[in-house]
């Protein structure tokens, strides 16, 4: 009996052990629930300091877009208040227009005129500038100057330019023996003279990002060229173009987006016209919402021009991401 009392009786060391195993699990329990609780305040905090850029973000953003999808379900009378309830027709209308169809033909040509030419000018300044020489920061000052020029400011230098009678372009014309173009005023100069303003617009934004790509490439590799003999276009198109290929893409996606957002130069360079030949999709929505107040044919314009946007982002980061190089 003795034997078996000295046996159940619990031993002072497994005791200890115990207790400490029980103290173990209380601190790391404590330890768990204050960092939840301190991850807790730190998303809280968060969203407080994010609430007022999200306000704004939803005020001017989310709230014109289920606003636009309202209005594209509805008429409007001739002041622009809903007037009846008409589902999917105003979509149709669009469809079956051919004014549609002609600003969005108007809106391709625009961007194929203004993108690639202007990334190439962008490409070609940088590469020029690239060169640690006295005498470049004044270039690239000078080169990045469009950028700090606001849209109706430039609309309003090119307008100049493009004068008929005063305008400088002519009178270098004139002085080759040409004859004067009347830029704005003829369907097959009007649309090449607005890519040109949007050109030398976007020249500035451009530049910046392809010489800042271009300052990104180590030295070290162009040192390592220098050395195994390869030449000057060798080096730019074999290692300089896929290295800043992830800033071309970048470039690339923004300008095609701001392409398809043209307005203010056309509307003061322009109108749209002569002859609708270069009334785009965004002016077109604007004289349907603003100038003859249909705002539900403008709203559905607005949400197609939408989808058209999505759907060729979506393309660009499916199919050309996949020809990007990153380092």
């Amino acid at each position: 009996m003795m034997m078996d009392n000295e046996l159940s009786l619990p031993s002072p060391g497994h005791s200890l052990s115990a207790h400490a195993s029980q103290s173990g699990e209380s601190a790391a329990a404590a330890m768990r629930i204050a960092a939840k609780k301190t991850r807790s305040r730190e998303i809280m905090l968060a969203y407080a300091c994010l609430a007022p850029s999200l306000l704004i973000f939803g005020l001017f953003l989310f709230y014109p877009l289920l606003k636009s999808v309202y209005l594209s379900l509805f008429l409007t009378d001739p002041q622009g208040r809903v007037a009846e309830f008409v589902g999917l027709d105003n979509f149709k209308e669009i469809l079956a227009s051919e004014m549609f169809y002609t600003s969005f033909w108007n809106t391709l040509l625009f961007i194929l005129l203004t993108v690639p030419t202007g990334i190439a000018a962008a490409i070609l300044l940088a590469a020029l500038t690239h060169n640690k020489l006295r005498g470049m920061k004044i270039f690239r000052f000078i080169f990045s100057l469009p950028m700090a020029v606001s849209v109706g400011t430039g609309s309003m230098i090119w307008m100049i330019l493009y004068h008929p009678t005063l305008g400088i372009l002519n009178y270098f014309l004139s002085l080759l023996g040409s004859q004067p173009i009347q830029w704005l005023t003829d369907p097959k100069w009007a649309m090449i003279s607005v890519a040109l303003m949007t050109i030398w617009m976007n020249l500035g934004f451009n530049y910046i990002l392809m010489l800042s790509g271009m300052q990104g490439v180590s030295e070290d590799i162009y040192d390592s060229t220098k050395i195994d003999g390869s030449g000057p276009l060798r080096t730019f198109f074999r290692i300089t173009m896929p290295l800043i290929s992830p800033t071309l893409f970048f470039t690339s996606v923004v300008s095609v987006i701001g392409a398809f957002q043209a307005f203010g130069q056309i509307n003061i360079l322009t109108k749209g016209g002569p002859i609708n030949s270069t009334n785009v999709m965004v002016f077109n929505i604007y004289q349907d919402a603003f100038v003859n107040f249909r705002f539900g044919i403008g709203s559905a314009q607005a949400l197609i021009l939408f989808a058209i946007i999505l759907l060729l982002t979506v393309f660009q980061f499916k199919f050309v991401e996949k020809k990007v190089h990153y380092q």
